[in-house]
């Protein structure tokens, strides 16, 4: 009598066809994040009839460059990136024209007139690092933020996250954020 050893085997026809459905099903219902980067609005475009080329006095733009060593230069003077979010808040706040009645400056002749008036210029050079650019940008960011918040609770009372979007808007005329990464006259 003959024997024959016949071995089981998986019919392994189909497994491309699975393997296939499966990277459809991961490709279609993965999320992939997009919120990188960061989150400034571009400049509205000039309405007719206003002159948006007027030179901005000299006082009322605060100027940062970061140099291709990473060091970060006020008005042309070295200073840590910690300083730089109380040295923007000064300048901001400054309040030297006077007009600015919710302002808590010391109206120092060589800072802004207003806050409304004021401009940040950021520059940098051609070796500035990523990290330090967004570094740079997060003091900014957070230089405003905090006014914002302090108007808030001054002048309406509220909590920044209490606020109605009015009143966001409000407090976002108070302090416009205003960033200017080109060259400035």
């Amino acid at each position: 009598m003959r024997h024959s050893k016949l071995v089981p085997e998986v019919n392994a026809g189909s497994m491309a066809d699975i393997a296939f459905l499966l990277l459809i099903f991961f490709l279609v219902t993965a999320t992939i994040s997009s919120d990188e980067g960061i989150n400034r609005m571009l400049p509205e475009e000039c309405p007719p009839g206003m002159d948006c080329n007027s030179i901005k006095p000299e006082r009322n733009i605060l100027r940062i460059e970061i140099n291709n060593n990473d060091e970060i230069m006020v008005e042309n003077e070295i200073i840590a990136i910690e300083e730089l979010n109380e040295i923007t808040k000064q300048f901001l706040d400054n309040n030297g024209d006077g007009s600015c009645t919710y302002c808590n400056g010391e109206r120092a002749s060589n800072s802004s007139d207003n806050p409304k008036l004021a401009v940040i210029s950021l520059q940098n050079g051609q070796q500035t690092t990523y990290q330090q650019y967004v570094a740079v940008q997060n003091e900014l960011t957070k230089a405003f933020y905090e006014l914002r918040q302090a108007y808030s609770l001054k002048i309406l009372k509220k909590l920044p996250n209490d606020l109605s979007e009015d009143e966001m808007n409000q407090v976002k005329k108070a302090y416009p954020f205003i960033l200017s990464e080109a060259e400035t006259k």
